[in-house]
C-alpha cells in the first residue's frame, strides 16, 4: 500500500484510502475519522505562511514570510514549515527531544519556543529527500462546509451519540448514571 502526502509534505496517507481508481478523491464517509479529520485540516493549512518564518518576522512583515510546504505534528498543533526551515525542525525533533513530546498539546509551542530562542540547525544538517510525483495532478480539497455536506448526504451517514453512563460491574450489564458530584467543573483547560 503506498503512502502519499496531499498539498504538504509531512503527513501521508494510504493512498487507497484517500484516492479511488480514478484518481479522484474517496468518498469521505468511507474514509477512518483520523484520515478525513488531517485532509479537512490541510483544506485550512495551504496557503497559510511557515510558523518559523512568521517567527522571524513577525506580525508586520508577514508577507516576507514564505508560504508552508511542510507540515508535522497533529491537526490542531501541527507546525508549517517552508523548505529553509525545515531542517530546524527535523533537527529540534530528532537531536532536541521534540519526539519525547509527540502527541502533547504543546507540540507547536515548544518548538515555536525552541526556535524563538535563537537555536537552529547545524550548516550541514540538511532535510530528508522528497520524491514529488504530480503534485499538479491532485483533486482540489473539499471546503469544510462541502465536506460537511457530503458526509450528511452519504447514505450510511449516521449521527453518533455517545454513552456517557458509567457501567456496573454486576453480571447483567447494567449501567448507572454518571454521579455529577464526582466531576470537577473548575478545571482551567488551555484553550488555543
Amino acid at each position: 500500500m503506498a503512502k502519499v502526502s496531499v498539498g504538504l509534505r509531512g503527513w501521508r496517507f494510504d493512498e487507497e484510502e484517500v484516492f479511488t481508481d480514478d484518481g479522484e478523491w474517496a468518498p469521505l464517509d468511507e474514509m477512518s475519522d483520523d484520515t478525513r479529520n488531517r485532509l479537512l485540516r490541510l483544506g485550512m493549512l495551504l496557503d497559510q505562511p511557515c510558523d518559523a518564518c512568521y517567527l522571524e518576522h513577525g506580525e508586520e512583515a508577514k508577507q516576507q514570510a514564505n508560504p508552508a510546504a511542510i507540515v508535522y505534528g497533529e491537526p490542531g498543533d501541527e507546525v508549517l514549515l517552508c523548505e529553509h526551515h525545515e531542517a530546524d525542525f527535523l533537527y529540534w525533533f530528532r537531536e532536541e527531544g521534540g519526539s519525547d513530546r509527540t502527541g502533547e498539546e504543546q507540540f507547536r509551542d515548544l518548538f515555536h519556543e525552541w526556535f524563538a530562542a535563537g537555536n537552529r540547525a547545524p550548516e550541514e544538517y540538511g532535510p530528508d529527500e522528497h520524491v514529488e510525483e504530480a503534485p499538479e495532478s491532485l483533486p482540489n480539497l473539499p471546503t469544510p462546509e462541502e465536506a460537511q455536506r457530503r458526509l450528511e448526504d452519504a447514505a450510511d451517514y449516521e449521527e453518533k451519540r455517545y454513552d456517557l453512563r458509567v457501567p456496573e460491574s454486576d453480571d447483567e450489564g447494567a449501567t448507572e448514571d454518571l454521579d455529577m458530584d464526582d466531576l470537577d467543573l473548575d478545571t482551567e483547560y488551555p484553550s488555543g
